[in-house]
């Protein structure tokens, strides 16, 4: 089963972001054949910058994100968006990646469940 995630929301000073990723990893716990898949839009794109510092005790998106990538899912970002935000593809995690509108409306179709954050 093929699970996509859309994430708009920054990474810091809303929950939506936390909560899709706390889901992501619980998605990819329930077995091999789970695939997850978060695309991140609009101001979530920035929570694939690597070098992410949160205070002791405080979730961490980038090492959220890296869990994701462990497993069997993908951390797919929109090109567009990144732009708009001056983010470069070196500034990114590991195993995160530019992506575009059209791979997302393929991975849309494609996709059994899709969940908007």
């Amino acid at each position: 089963m093929k699970s996509l995630l859309l994430l708009n929301d920054p990474p810091y000073g809303t929950e939506r972001t936390y909560n899709a990723l706390r889901l992501a990893h619980a998605l990819a716990k329930t077995g091999p054949e789970v695939e997850v898949i978060v695309f991140l839009m609009a101001d979530a794109v920035l929570s694939a910058k690597a070098g992410q510092k949160t205070p002791e005790g405080y979730y961490n998106v980038e090492r959220m994100l890296k869990r994701v990538l462990a497993g069997p899912g993908q951390v797919l970002l929109c090109g567009t968006c990144m732009d708009a935000r001056g983010i470069g593809d070196a500034e990114l995690i590991a195993g995160a990646r530019r992506s575009t509108i059209d791979e997302l409306a393929a991975e849309t179709l494609a996709a059994d469940k899709i969940l908007v954050f």
